[in-house]
């Protein structure tokens, strides 16, 4: 089979890594933002009050988030928006995207524990289901776990008994690799498919993604695969690919610049591209440490300085994740 179908058997399929709830964070194989802390919500949250003070959105948009696991961002979102201005919540309203019944069900728990009657969390199977005027969709590393297909010498992976084996390269993943000079890699498969959708779906839309990669390809294999907090190169020795398959996480280095293509050839506009210390910074993750030093006290100031450091230290996630913002 094609690599792409392996990647989406590996992920989604009926015992895949996303189609059962993994946990995330130190108990998990790997750290997101949202699971280093609230504030990266908060940062988004604040956001999107600013574009509603400007008028720039309405009072009564679907706030979405697709690839929510738990639900942990998009509460958090909810929580923050609460305490810029409560009488948002009765107006808003918010939504997940989410084709697994069973974290729906989890999603649902979670809210209900969290908020009790006063938010109303709706759920969207599919971006066909939503026919809205006016939508805030926040994604944070869904790109990365978009199937891809793996390219190298004017070949193109195939898997067989959980071996690979190069062969024919298909003349659309040929056409993509061409356009980015890209020779050795992940080739994305699904991001035109994606960005017409969600197009679709909204008369008009902000729509803000955070993940890892760059706008240039390295020719190179980025794809690794993630146990325990240990990395994993896909070709290294090391690595038993059968048994790590569906019961790990596998991903891959976002090319923002296909990525960026493709939102503009669907009728999106790029508002702005930035790392992800520049995004929250200007989205005012900084503005809410003081808040919490003027009203809470240094100690907790100091305790939530220091997950915020995970998130903007160049040196860990600051610079490595990126975030592109597109409005419609």
């Amino acid at each position: 089979m094609r690599f792409s179908q392996f990647f989406t058997e590996w992920l989604y399929g009926k015992e895949g890594y996303y189609s059962t709830f993994k946990e995330i964070g130190k108990k998990g194989d790997f750290f997101t933002a949202v699971s280093a802390t609230p504030l990266f919500g908060g940062a988004i949250a604040k956001h999107i009050y600013r574009q509603i003070q400007a008028g720039k959105l309405g009072r009564d948009t679907l706030i979405l988030e697709i690839g929510a696991h738990k639900g942990y961002l998009l509460a958090d979102i909810v929580q923050f928006l609460y305490t810029f201005d409560p009488s948002l919540i009765k107006t808003l309203r918010f939504g997940i995207m989410e084709p697994f019944a069973n974290l729906r069900a989890i999603q649902q728990e979670y809210f209900k524990q969290s908020f009790g009657d006063a938010v109303r969390l709706e759920h969207f199977g599919s971006l066909e289901e939503i026919e809205e005027k006016e939508g805030f969709v926040v994604a944070n590393e869904i790109f990365d776990a978009f199937a891809c297909e793996l390219i190298h010498k004017g070949q193109m992976a195939y898997v067989e008994n959980f071996g690979i084996k190069w062969g024919q390269m298909d003349e659309k993943v040929a056409k993509i690799a061409q356009k980015y000079d890209q020779t050795k890699g992940e080739v994305a498969i699904g991001y035109e498919r994606f960005a017409k959708e969600l197009a679709r779906a909204f008369e008009k839309a902000q729509f803000v993604t955070f993940d890892y990669g760059d706008l240039s390809v390295r020719n190179d294999f980025s794809i690794r695969v993630y146990t325990k907090h240990r990395v994993y190169p896909f070709f290294d020795e090391e690595l038993d690919i059968k048994s790590a398959f569906g019961q790990s996480d596998i991903t891959y280095d976002v090319n923002f610049s296909h990525l960026i293509d493709a939102f503009k050839e669907a009728g999106w506009q790029k508002e702005r591209y930035q790392t992800q210390l520049a995004a929250l910074v200007d989205f005012g993750i900084m503005e809410l440490l003081q808040e919490i030093l003027d009203k809470r006290g240094y100690e907790l100031y100091k305790q939530e300085l220091e997950k915020v450091k995970v998130l903007i230290n160049p040196s860990m996630m600051g610079e490595r994740f990126k975030m592109v913002k597109f409005t419609k």
